[in-house]
């Protein structure tokens, strides 16, 4: 075998172009890197913020579709109290029928029965581990598994599954959860192995100026 030959059969192949991925801005982190966090980072700009490895987000997205394709959607739930996160999460869930809350959690969703809208989820989906830092504790508390999107600020003390992203754009919001999505479709066999989703990441997307 050639160099050649083994560089092309070495070569990663995206889940989606990798200018997609830049120009959504997923790979743009913060300019603080938590400790947990440094083995995503692939550098640090001039300017200070820390730049996440495509590779790395590339791989835990296609991984997390995968995890979460093995349950019935009834045992996922989906959640996030970013601002920009509220459209994607709400796209995420009626695409996958996973049960979702956009917006604030109420206490005791996993822990208290008498709660409105109680469950036993086999795992939870939250969009940042700061601001969902309170869901998170209560489902960790309750041996639930946490999945969460994590900047290179967060720290990950309750997150079981990180995924790296910029979880703070509003593009880059719309991407990972329209990507993550289409993987749970494709692992179920819903749509083929290379199939995409009827809807766009545009679709997903918070519109500017948006309040809710």
């Amino acid at each position: 075998m050639t160099s050649d030959e083994a560089g092309k059969k070495e070569k990663y192949e995206f889940l989606i172009t990798r200018s997609t991925y830049l120009k959504a801005g997923v790979h743009i982190g913060t300019k603080i890197a938590t400790k947990p966090m440094k083995k995503y980072v692939y550098t640090l700009r001039a300017d200070g913020l820390y730049v996440l490895n495509l590779r790395k987000v590339d791989e835990r997205i296609r991984l997390a579709g995968k995890y979460l394709s093995r349950f019935n959607p009834e045992d996922v739930f989906v959640s996030s109290s970013r601002i920009y996160a509220l459209k994607p999460v709400k796209m995420f869930g009626e695409v996958t029928r996973f049960h979702y809350v956009a917006g604030r959690t109420p206490p005791g969703k996993f822990s208290n029965y008498l709660v409105d809208g109680f469950m036993e989820p086999e795992v939870i989906f939250v969009s940042d581990p700061k601001l969902d830092k309170r869901v998170m504790m209560e489902a960790a508390s309750k041996g639930i598994m946490v999945m969460a999107l994590c900047d290179t600020n967060n720290q990950v003390s309750f997150v079981d599954f990180v995924i790296p992203a910029n979880n703070k754009g509003r593009k880059s919001l719309a991407l990972i959860y329209w990507l993550i999505a289409r993987q749970v479709l494709r692992e179920r066999g819903e749509i083929p192995p290379d199939g995409d989703l009827e809807l766009t990441p545009k679709d997903f997307e918070t519109e500017v100026g948006v309040t809710f």
